[in-house]
């Protein structure tokens, strides 16, 4: 489904660093590094904006590149180690300008021409010559910096080369590559995290201790502002819901889900009758009038309600709205979590899904673990269309309704729980698992199996030791370093499971 807003493109500098007393020694060498200098900004320009500064190559140089990367106020900053340099001349860019560093040695060819390499050519081959004395220097300076190690991943050899530096294949260029994707990825979150609108709709769900999160915390640490909305502007948007809205919703309803007959073994688990699927068609409705009209990007939600008022009516048709708008990027999530609404946006903003759940049950004798939720799905990484069964108690919850029942594709997947530590900082908790095609109920939840390196109760060891709250997103795909990535980015503690 189409975004309700645009991703922030991450902004991202680049420089490569040489030596200027070179030039003149060595002609040609110069161009020759601009080249790989090129190729490097053709390549990052599919994960965001480029700033490219050129060649650094004195200190001089080195602080016009750190007012050139704060002019654009870029997120990150590639420094392309294209042969021996001075530190002294990297160094002022980095005092000038604070976004993070990620120094790139990579090597244009796999192994020199050794019959026929003289020292210009050599020059274009030791990358990894002043990396110690970079690092030395920013360590003393108080400046953390990432190394990317590997190939520069070339699709042709050029005219003036003497070895074969044709390495777009080699493993050591893909996985160069795919950390720096990554570390673009994770720039391109927190741009967007530092704009974004995170709704807080009614309040929580009382005495779940460790929802409870400090509004100001969470924006000082990761950017996001966050607007607190009362269910009177979500009434007012339903009054403003039209018939042609209502029939828009039923057509995606359509489109999206597959309406369920009766449970075969949960007496609470109907089918939708017609009045319900109006009734969430017209909520749903009203739910993106208020998205739209707050510009959120994200929404957490809980009402608790009392003796079947208005306000309880319209919370019994959350469900398949908050599916539809997570479905369209804004990620939302139940019982008042705004935490893992957070983990959630994460996730979907890498395009790695990213659903509501907790841990369940185990089966031990499956060797997996339950993981699931009532409440918003994300259908990018359903298996198949999720279900919806009409609920005659939203268990442990005021009203009724219609609830979606799904699980996630089969493959590798990541959970990721933000939690908020005794010290008053948030921390990740990642972990990868895989997830199985196994029975699940039949209730009108979602649900999916997913099995651990360890036993379940040496995974739920490691799990509840590190404090997390009880519910995480579930995103598809091995995404740990990535979210390890976008931790280091916000400056947030993580921890891998």
């Amino acid at each position: 489904m189409k975004r309700l807003k645009e991703v922030k493109k991450a902004r991202i500098g680049l420089y490569s660093a040489g030596l200027s007393v070179y030039w003149a020694q060595f002609p040609g060498l110069h161009d020759c590094l601009l080249n790989y200098n090129a190729f490097l900004a053709r390549r990052l320009s599919d994960f965001g904006e480029i700033y490219n500064y050129g060649m650094v190559d004195s200190e001089e140089k080195g602080r016009a590149a750190g007012e050139y990367f704060n002019q654009n106020n870029v997120d990150i900053v590639f420094s392309h180690s294209a042969t021996y340099y001075t530190s002294a001349s990297v160094l002022p860019i980095h005092q000038i300008n604070k976004a993070p560093v990620i120094v790139l040695n990579l090597q244009p060819a796999p192994e020199m021409n050794y019959e026929k390499t003289g020292t210009d050519r050599w020059l274009a081959q030791c990358t990894a010559c002043p990396i110690p004395e970079l690092s030395n220097a920013f360590n003393r300076s108080g400046i953390p910096f990432r190394c990317v190690n590997g190939l520069l991943g070339l699709d042709h050899t050029p005219a003036y080369a003497l070895a074969d530096e044709t390495t777009k294949e080699r493993p050591e260029a893909i996985r160069a590559w795919q950390e720096i994707q990554e570390w673009c990825g994770a720039a391109m979150v927190k741009r967007s995290l530092s704009h974004a609108v995170f709704g807080f709709l009614g309040g929580y769900y009382s005495g779940m201790l460790d929802m409870y999160s400090d509004f100001t915390l969470l924006q000082a640490q990761t950017g996001i502002h966050i607007q607190i909305l009362e269910m009177c502007d979500l009434w007012h948007c339903l009054s403003q819901v039209t018939e042609t809205d209502i029939r828009e919703k039923m057509t995606e309803i359509s489109d999206f889900f597959e309406i369920s007959g009766d449970s075969p073994s949960d007496p609470i688990a109907r089918r939708p009758d017609e009045d319900q699927l109006l009734w969430s068609a017209k909520v749903a409705a009203a739910q993106e009038k208020l998205t739209v009209e707050n510009k959120l990007d994200s929404l957490s939600y809980y009402y608790h309600g009392r003796d079947e008022n208005e306000y309880e009516q319209l919370q019994s048709g959350f469900i398949v709205g908050h599916s539809l708008l997570t479905a369209k990027g804004i990620a939302c999530s139940g019982e008042g979590d705004i935490k893992t609404a957070l983990a959630m946006k994460i996730s979907d903003l890498l395009d790695r899904g990213g659903s509501f759940c907790e841990i369940v049950a185990a089966d031990f004798n499956r060797n997996t673990i339950i993981l699931g939720h009532d409440g918003p799905f994300h259908f990018a990484i359903s298996r198949e269309k999720p279900i919806l069964r009409g609920m005659g108690v939203y268990h442990g919850k005021r009203g009724c309704g219609i609830s979606v029942e799904a699980k996630v594709q089969e493959g590798p997947v990541t959970l990721l729980g933000i939690t908020q530590t005794r010290e008053g900082r948030l921390k990740f908790i990642i972990s990868e698992g895989q997830a199985l095609n196994e029975p699940i109920l039949m209730n009108g939840n979602t649900s999916t199996h997913v099995s651990f390196p360890e036993t379940p109760a040496q995974y739920m060891d490691k799990w509840f030791r590190e404090a997390p709250t009880h519910h995480l997103a579930l995103s598809v795909g091995k995404n740990a370093s990535l979210f390890a990535k976008t931790a280091s980015l916000l400056e947030i503690p993580y921890v891998i499971i």
